[in-house]
This record gives structure tokens, sequence and C-alpha cells, in this order.
């Protein structure tokens, strides 16, 4: 019970997210969470309105499963199979956000600051987070394709545009830490 309860090695997950990635190749589907966006906002009618929604929704069905698991997944994980020790993070990062004003840094996998009920009362986290997720589903839409879906599915099938996005969301990630973070915190 102890190795369930711990991360796994890459060289146990690796191996296994290649084997889901070859099974979904074998059966003609992509993996991609953020396409799931698309058709939960054709079965709410968004078809009615713009053109880009109007496909064959049913098609994706397959594809919310795979949503669905990971939230439950994710609840079952977090529930009972969450070791209560202390996040393992580098000392200097820890260091680094408690400076920035992050208490929270080796405590909690989420900063609380940002991600707790009493952020939701804070202008600044507020903010943070909706023009954060307004980035992102700006950048997911432009880039056509989430992280996962381009590093993930798209490398595999040695896709030239997935390997562009990718290099564009490693760029953006070193942007944000290392000039924007600092001037927002």
């Amino acid at each position: 019970m102890n190795a369930i309860m711990q991360p796994w090695p890459w060289y146990v997950s690796g191996p296994l997210i290649s084997l889901v990635l070859f099974l979904l190749l074998w059966v003609g589907k992509n993996f991609g969470m953020s396409s799931n966006l698309r058709t939960l906002c054709t079965i709410c009618g968004a078809d009615k309105t713009s053109d880009f929604f109007k496909f064959d929704w049913k098609a994706q069905r397959w594809n919310l499963v795979v949503v669905l698991g990971a939230i439950i997944g994710g609840f079952i994980a977090s529930t009972f199979l969450t070791d209560t020790a202390v996040v393992n993070i580098n000392p200097e990062t820890v260091k680094d956000l408690k400076e920035l004003g992050f208490s929270s840094a080796g405590n909690a996998y989420l900063p609380t600051e940002l991600y707790s009920l009493d952020a939701l009362t804070d202008i600044k986290s507020v903010l943070i987070l909706a023009i954060g997720g307004l980035l992102v589903g700006f950048g997911t839409r432009y880039a056509g394709g989430c992280t996962s879906g381009h590093a993930i599915s798209g490398l595999s099938n040695l896709q030239l545009p997935s390997l562009i996005a990718v290099i564009g969301f490693f760029i953006g990630g070193l942007i944000m830490i290392h000039l924007l973070f600092p001037l927002i915190f």
C-alpha cells in the first residue's frame, strides 16, 4: 500500500502513459483535455450561436469519460491515497516562495494564498485567477490544444505544430516564472 501512496518514478509512469497513447493511436483517437470544453459547450447549446461548436459531439463521448475518470481518480487519490507528509520541494524554491509571501510553500501542493476559499475575498487573488484562466483558455484555443494534447499526444504523433506549441509553452513558462511572477508578487 505504501508504494501507491508515493509518487511513481518515471520508469513506471512513463511506460504507462506510452501504453495509453499507443492504445489511443490504435483505435484512432487523440488525447487532450481542452477539447472537452468544446464538447460541453456544444452539449449546452453553443452550436446554435457559433459554427465552431457545430460538430458531432457524440463522437467525443469517450473523451468525456476520460475527464470523468480524471475527476473521480483525483478525488480518490486526494481523499484515500494521500500521504500527509510534507511536499518534497527544493529548499531554495521554498525559500524563494516564502520571500514572495507564500507561507504555505513546502506544506501544500497548491499555494493556499491563491487556492483557498479565503482567497476569494482578496481582489488580487481573484484577478490573478480570472486573468490567468482567460489567458490559458485563449492560449489553448490559439494553439489548437492544451499542453497534454500537444506534449503527450501531438509529439508522439510527430506533429510539427505540436513541437512548436510545446516550445512555446516552455518559453511562456520561463517568461512567467522569471519575469512576470516576481512583478506580480
